[in-house]
Parts: C-alpha cells; sequence; structure tokens
C-alpha cells in the first residue's frame, strides 16, 4: 500500500509582509519553524518506522520545512524545482496590493493558457507540465512511503497528478488548504484505487 503525505510549507515571511510569494525565496518566521516542528511530529505518529523517503521544493520555506521533517524521522531531503510555487513572474515579491492591481483572472475558455496580465508569470500548463512528470516519477517508486514538501498552488497539482487527471482537464482544479497542512494519499495494492484520505489537515497545529 502507498501513501503520499503532501505538506505545505508553514508560516514565512512573506505572510507576514503582505508580499508575494511565488518564486521569491522567504524563510520561515519563528513561529514557521515551531509549526514545521508540529508537522515533523504528527508525520512521525503517522508514518512510524516505515521505510520512506522525502522530497522538497527547493525554495527556503519548503527546505526548512523539510529540514525539521528530516530531522525528526532521520531521512534525507530530495529537493527539486519541480514542486515550486506557481511564479507570478515580475510581482514576485512585491507587495499583495502590487499584484491585486494588475492581476487579472484566467478566463473560462483559457484556464490553461493565460499568465493573469503578470509579466514572467507561470500559467497552470506551466506549472502542471513541471509537477505531473515528477508526481508519476514518485508513484512509479517501490517505496512505500513518502513525503512531498511544496505550496498552496502547486498542491492541487500533485493531488490532481495523484488522481491521474489530465493536464488539458486540470484548469478548473482548486484544493485549497493553508500552510502547514497534511494532505494525505493512499493507494491499495488489491484494488489499485488512489484516494484522497484528508486534504489540508492542520489540527496538529492547534497547540501552538
Amino acid at each position: 500500500m502507498k501513501e503520499i503525505f503532501v505538506v505545505t510549507h508553514t508560516e514565512a515571511s512573506h505572510h507576514l509582509e503582505n508580499r508575494v510569494g511565488g518564486w521569491y525565496d522567504s524563510d520561515l518566521t519563528d513561529r514557521g519553524l515551531q509549526e514545521a516542528e508540529a508537522v515533523a511530529e504528527c508525520l512521525a505518529s503517522l508514518i512510524g518506522s516505515a521505510e520512506l523517503e522525502l522530497y522538497s521544493s527547493d525554495l527556503r520555506r519548503a527546505t526548512q520545512t523539510a529540514a525539521a521533517i528530516a530531522k525528526r524521522l532521520g531521512q534525507p531531503v530530495h529537493e527539486t524545482s519541480a514542486l515550486r510555487e506557481i511564479s507570478y513572474g515580475v510581482a514576485d515579491g512585491k507587495s499583495q496590493h502590487w499584484l491585486d492591481a494588475r492581476y487579472t483572472p484566467a478566463p473560462d475558455d483559457n484556464r490553461l493558457d493565460y499568465d493573469c496580465g503578470i509579466e514572467g508569470a507561470e500559467t497552470r500548463r506551466d506549472v502542471a507540465k513541471r509537477v505531473f512528470p515528477f508526481i508519476d516519477e514518485v508513484i512509479e517508486r517501490r517505496c512505500e512511503k513518502q513525503i512531498i514538501v511544496t505550496h498552496g498552488f502547486t498542491l492541487s497539482m500533485v493531488v490532481a497528478a495523484w488522481m491521474k487527471i489530465p493536464i488539458d482537464a486540470a484548469g478548473f482544479v482548486a484544493f485549497p488548504v493553508k500552510s502547514g497542512s497534511i494532505t494525505r494519499l493512499r493507494q491499495d495494492n488489491f484494488f489499485r484505487n488512489r484516494a484522497v484520505l484528508s486534504i489540508g489537515d492542520r489540527t496538529h497545529l492547534s497547540p501552538i
């Protein structure tokens, strides 16, 4: 039975500064570091001593979250740009107000390839084309327990890839989650069904 635990990075400085995330390389806050430890503890209780692999976006807020998990579970982290957040191009790192004043939502007839009017921004298809092949590779690996540390928007594409939704059908896909969440995916060995057991669970953060 394969299980994948998808973690969204915990609180980062751009959250408090009201800056656009994307590829802006922000660090975790002190609270975010505490939350990462809580995520790690929760995963330890869910996974136990099973063999596992740990993958992370290579942006610092994700690698710092993954580092706490790696320390608690005694596992190395495999970093990759495939798991990065969607890039907002020239808006990355700017104030959220700057982006809000210029952002135009994708129309229903061009959900996959519209850049929302922001120079250099990734489209949904851009993100899917790097996430889907990577998730397929992770799923094909024989390890039964895997952890993926990523970002809010990217999580939707991770789940879509897990469910084998074709990229051309992913224009309206959205699984809204908050930072520091755990999403649990499972495929059984008999029916081969790919289940989404939980999305965006943050109950492990309540004591903080």
